[in-house]
């Protein structure tokens, strides 16, 4: 742990002081996994359902260390595996689209909760930051990790080129679908979407995600300083905080207070899941100001571990697979 520590403390030492050097080797690193990205999706395509399992659970046991039955689905994360495959809800193709799913929100909640709109484009030599604001953030609608915040376009520097380059151009491009066998992303027609830079001061903005389970929310985990020193703490919704989490990140050391208009982040969370066995729903707040995020069906994948054990057990239980008796 502690040699993790000093990587992650020199990784960000390196970014802050020399970005320019870490965009290059970033760069180096997005394409090899580009091209192997590549090769995996040609490789996916031609599995059939039993390969498909027999591939996806390899990816779990490496990353769960240990072997997944899928006779006997009980943990939050085992049941994942089995909904990324086989269940194959239109809807879930739709809402997980970042672009499309703006119709989705506007019908169900109203458009006063989607972050505004600047502009969309198809290819990454089609972006003209010209007609933007100084101020914006870029992202595709289909990728995880891929935003890039512009705070100041009159200051770009070739480090944030080059990072811009390689977030958005590389991840248009690649097949999100096959990587961990997220199959309601391989029909998503990948665009890049400038929106609006929601600006919360000082910090990173505070991410609000919802584990919903047929059309419950039933916790909120809250990310802090998602691209500085990412942190998380799991809340119920009585804002008890929790002792489970997922993920190493650990909790975060100040005190994190109930946000302005959490009854109406519920309300919100509760339209939208609705209809779904599970979803995971993030809304921003900034001062009361509620924003919509995104809607995930495959939390981490199931690939991130959830501790202790009894909270993945908890969270299965909460989880009625539609059609499966496990």
């Amino acid at each position: 742990m502690i040699f993790v520590n000093c990587l992650y403390i020199m990784k960000q030492f390196v970014q802050v002081k020399l970005p320019l050097i870490y965009q290059i080797v970033a760069y180096a690193k997005y394409y090899k996994a580009f091209v192997e990205n590549k090769k995996l999706s040609l490789r996916v395509a031609g599995m059939s359902n039993e390969g498909l399992k027999d591939y996806n659970a390899s990816l779990y046991k490496i990353r769960q260390e240990k072997a997944l039955d899928w006779g006997n689905l009980k943990t939050y994360t085992e049941k994942m595996q089995w909904a990324k495959l086989f269940d194959k809800d239109p809807r879930k193709t739709l809402c997980s689209d970042k672009y499309k799913v703006r119709d989705w929100v506007s019908e169900r909640v109203g458009s006063e909760y989607l972050v505004p709109l600047l502009a969309v484009w198809d290819s990454y030599d089609d972006i003209n930051i010209d007609i933007l604001p100084n101020q914006f953030v870029l992202k595709t609608n289909h990728g995880s990790g891929d935003a890039v915040i512009i705070r100041d376009k009159k200051a770009i520097t070739l480090a944030k080129k080059i990072e811009l380059r390689r977030k958005i151009k590389f991840s248009l491009e690649t097949d999100y679908s096959c990587r961990y066998c997220e199959m309601h992303y391989k029909d998503i027609s990948p665009k890049i979407i400038a929106e609006e830079f929601i600006d919360s001061g000082s910090h990173d903005l505070v991410d609000y995600k919802f584990l919903c389970f047929d059309g419950v929310p039933y916790y909120c985990w809250v990310d802090m300083d998602r691209f500085t020193n990412h942190t998380r703490n799991v809340y119920d919704l009585e804002w008890n905080l929790q002792t489970w989490n997922q993920r190493s990140y650990g909790n975060y050391k100040g005190v994190i207070n109930k946000p302005k208009n959490f009854n109406m982040m519920i309300e919100i969370v509760k339209e939208l899941s609705q209809g779904f066995s599970h979803v995971r729903v993030d809304l921003y707040n900034v001062d009361g100001k509620i924003y919509f995020g995104e809607m995930t069906f495959t939390n981490g994948s199931g690939f991130e571990e959830i501790t202790p054990l009894s909270a993945d057990l908890m969270l299965g239980n909460l989880w009625k697979l539609r059609g499966v008796d496990f």
